[in-house]
């Protein structure tokens, strides 16, 4: 039900699912939802990883490669990623990939029966003209 509706959303151009696969098996996924054309040109990443593959810089990646993506063909001009503040792996991923914090939105999205905060993320395609993928490139060779 999910994958058929993504796919419905990804057919009239709101989303673009991507799975994350790690050699050969399927342990996550990038979506990039709520794509906004006209004078917009934007859209809000979501990411998970499986549990087993958290902390070997599979997620920084994913959603680096599916960033620079959306700034190349996409043609999208910001993408940003919200996230829960006690939620420490993902704010390590935002953190690894340099994204500035440009919000905070008080209960923000609807998860585990409550209204949750969430830390907003964005970045835009004039503030990484080298891509995404060269800054986790580079924090990397830095650690």
């Amino acid at each position: 039900m999910v994958v058929r509706s993504l796919l419905h959303q990804a057919k009239q151009g709101l989303c673009l699912p991507f799975v994350i696969e790690v050699e050969g098996r399927f342990v996550g996924q990038v979506t990039v939802s709520n794509v906004a054309r006209g004078s917009a040109q934007w859209g809000s990443i979501g990411y998970w990883v499986a549990a087993d593959v958290a902390g070997r810089g599979v997620a920084p990646r994913a959603v680096a490669l599916v960033i620079d993506h959306c700034f190349g063909p996409v043609g999208l001009h910001r993408v940003e990623i919200c996230v829960r503040p006690e939620n420490t792996n993902s704010l390590r991923v935002v953190e690894k990939l340099g994204l500035e914090q440009v919000g905070y939105s008080p209960r923000f999205l609807h998860i585990d029966g409550a209204w949750r905060d969430h830390r907003i993320f964005a970045v835009t395609v004039e503030e990484c003209p080298e891509g995404i993928m060269s800054r986790l490139t580079t924090h990397q060779s830095h650690q």
